[in-house]
């Protein structure tokens, strides 16, 4: 099967481009020594866990189903990764069966539980949030060091702490970053060692969290290898990171097809889409992101004297905005340019599709799941189908 033979919409994973990422992130394991862990949470393929886990040292969950899941598909010698923002009491059974490594989000939390994993086996660690932000304003809902976060202990009430409760402690935890290199791991590294210094020589092991675009094209791998090894070298520490993008980064494709174009005098066209920016690719709404688009061109804008904004510039000669087809008026994905106008029936296809689209889909307004796909060479293996049932078993 071809890709233009797809129906659509569709999710494309593209199997050797998530080994060349595996193969990356390998050779920073290699020279380093530190343990890379798959962050399910941005890309939960189960499919690629077994080629994913040939690579790197296990998977990292945000709650209950996903150890679940790394627990049934990654191999046995894999290890199991929890944190969540507070635990339930009801899931805590099962997590303590199945995982290796248990970070908890509060002193409070870190009391309740943290005996129990120990005595479960279990290496426990604490999230700290070491209050420096890398990240622009306008990105302050994924920063964890956002004034106000949920997420993570500070100096302050790491001190308050009992002693008792702190050497429970195998190690520290902490995660800051979105999308980001590694300058930024490096200003927060600087701040968590100059706030946590005493406590480090106690510790087996810190964890860098994720964020860390380390397959990215621009990337400062050296620089990264560099953060590693410092605290190796000066505290003796096995350092963790757990990205989710890195893995899947620039590897997977939505297909679309356009249903319909809307013409308006004296405005841009407007493609109606059979996928949706709200249910098939939500951070281009909640980010906003503009996810790239194959075979097209950057749009700029300006406003005329009505104070309309339009397009005062484009990279190739023909514009229009890009559209779902939901209710919701706000499912826009975007201003495009082309070559060549669009018709319908034509087939589009966004990349960068693999990391936050499977893991955050939706069916509002009765939108259809992608079917997923796998792709290796020039081959297409349909891994997953869904219907009205799959509508219907979610309400």
């Amino acid at each position: 099967m071809e890709g233009k033979q797809l129906d659509t919409p569709c999710y494309v994973i593209d199997r050797d481009r998530i080994e060349d990422n595996l193969k990356v992130l390998r050779g920073v394991m290699s020279r380093t020594g530190c343990r890379i862990l798959l962050a399910q949470k941005a890309f939960s393929c189960y499919t690629l866990y077994s080629l994913i886990a040939e690579y790197l040292s296990g998977a990292t969950a945000s709650g209950l189903y996903e150890a679940r899941l790394s627990h049934e598909e990654m191999p046995e010698s894999a290890e199991n990764h929890i944190f969540s923002p507070a635990f339930r009491e009801s899931d805590m059974e099962e997590i303590l069966a199945i995982c290796d490594h248990i970070v908890f989000n509060s002193i409070r939390q870190l009391s309740l539980y943290g005996r129990r994993a120990k005595s479960a086996g279990l290496s426990v660690g604490l999230r700290i949030n070491p209050q420096i932000s890398t990240q622009p304003a306008e990105y302050a809902i994924y920063d964890p060091c956002a004034r106000g976060s949920r997420l993570g202990v500070t100096l302050e009430e790491f001190r308050r702490a009992p002693a008792d409760i702190i050497s429970l402690l195998d190690g520290l935890h902490f995660h800051t970053l979105c999308e980001q290199n590694s300058d930024a791991l490096e200003i927060t590294l600087r701040a968590f060692e100059e706030q946590f210094r005493e406590w480090l020589p106690l510790m087996k092991w810190v964890n860098f969290g994720g964020g860390h675009h380390i397959t990215r094209a621009d990337y400062d791998i050296p620089r990264l290898e560099r953060c590693i090894n410092h605290m190796v070298n000066e505290y003796g520490l096995q350092v963790y990171l757990e990205p989710g993008e890195a893995i899947a980064l620039n590897a997977g494709y939505l297909y679309t097809r356009v249903l319909e174009i809307q013409h308006r005098e004296g405005e841009m066209d407007l493609a109606i889409l059979d996928t949706s920016a709200a249910c098939h690719m939500p951070d281009v709404l909640e980010k906003p992101y503009r996810p790239p688009l194959r075979d097209s061109g950057t749009v700029a804008f300006g406003q005329d004297d009505k104070v309309r904004v339009i397009p005062i510039s484009s990279e190739k000669p023909y514009v229009c905005r890009l559209g779902g087809p939901t209710c919701l008026a706000g499912d826009i994905i975007g201003e495009y340019s082309f070559d060549t106008p669009l018709h319908e029936g034509q087939m589009l296809v966004f990349e960068d599709m693999a990391i936050y689209t499977m893991v955050k889909n939706n069916t509002f307004n009765g939108m259809p799941l992608p079917a997923i796909y796998i792709k290796s060479g020039s081959d297409y293996t349909l891994i997953k189908s869904f219907g009205y049932r799959d509508f219907k078993s979610r309400l």
